[in-house]
């Protein structure tokens, strides 16, 4: 049985209005940051940027992306498991579309994320450091 934690890459992508793009993978019903697991030789910069081409067809310039933090939460999909996640903002490029295993997109205010059943790296870490920060 696998107990580590589950290493990911993922990009805040926001809109005009501030609003964040969220992402909601086929079988799932949390939603999450667009992004996945770091393949193994790949940098978390380069699979920030391949996650989101595949998830969203959007290209983004690696020297685009801005680290935000490393954080570490439950994770949302796989009970009892851990997400450790490098977290990246880019600046919106193109026009986001649900592709590949992503079955709905939704744009959400941090500050205030509704009902949305978020992942808890949203909900209880970057959300309240985006807010906090103003970023």
């Amino acid at each position: 049985m696998v107990t580590g934690p589950i290493v990911v890459s993922a990009v805040v992508l926001r809109d005009e209005r501030g609003r964040v793009v969220t992402v909601r993978k086929r079988g799932t019903s949390s939603f999450m940051f667009p992004g996945g697991k770091i393949d193994a030789g790949e940098s978390a910069a380069d699979a920030a940027v391949r996650e989101v081409r595949e998830e969203l067809g959007v290209d983004l310039e690696r020297d685009g992306l801005t680290w935000l933090g490393d954080f570490h939460t439950p994770a949302a999909n796989e009970p009892g498991r851990s997400v450790r996640a490098t977290v990246f903002s880019h600046a919106l490029v193109g026009s986001p579309a649900p592709r590949s295993e992503i079955v709905e997109l939704a744009w959400v205010d941090p500050a205030d994320p509704s009902d949305l059943d978020l992942a808890p790296l949203l909900r209880d870490a970057v959300f309240p450091a985006l807010v906090a920060d103003r970023r």
